[in-house]
C-alpha cells in the first residue's frame, strides 16, 4: 500500500536523511521525501502495521529534525 503524507521539514539535507532512514525501516518497501512540495511518499510492505511503522518513522525523523511534523 502506498500513501502520501504532508510533512513539515526545514532543511533539504534533513529531508534526504529522512528518506534514507525510511527506506531502511522494517515494514517499508520504498519511500521518497520531496522537500519542495513537503510530501513524503511511503510504500508499506503487505504485512506491515501502518500505524506502528509510522510511529517508529516519526520518532526516527524527529531525531534528525526535532520540529519535524507529519499529517495523517
Amino acid at each position: 500500500m502506498k500513501k502520501i503524507y504532508a510533512i513539515e521539514v526545514d532543511c533539504a539535507n534533513c529531508a534526504n536523511l529522512m528518506e534514507e532512514t525510511a527506506k531502511k525501516m522494517e515494514g517499508i518497501e520504498n519511500a521518497s521525501v520531496n522537500f519542495m512540495t513537503q510530501k513524503m511518499t511511503v510504500e508499506f510492505s503487505q504485512q506491515a502495521d501502518e500505524n506502528a511503522v509510522m510511529k517508529k518513522l516519526i520518532k526516527a525523523c524527529k531525531k534528525i529534525e526535532p520540529d519535524f511534523n507529519i499529517e495523517f
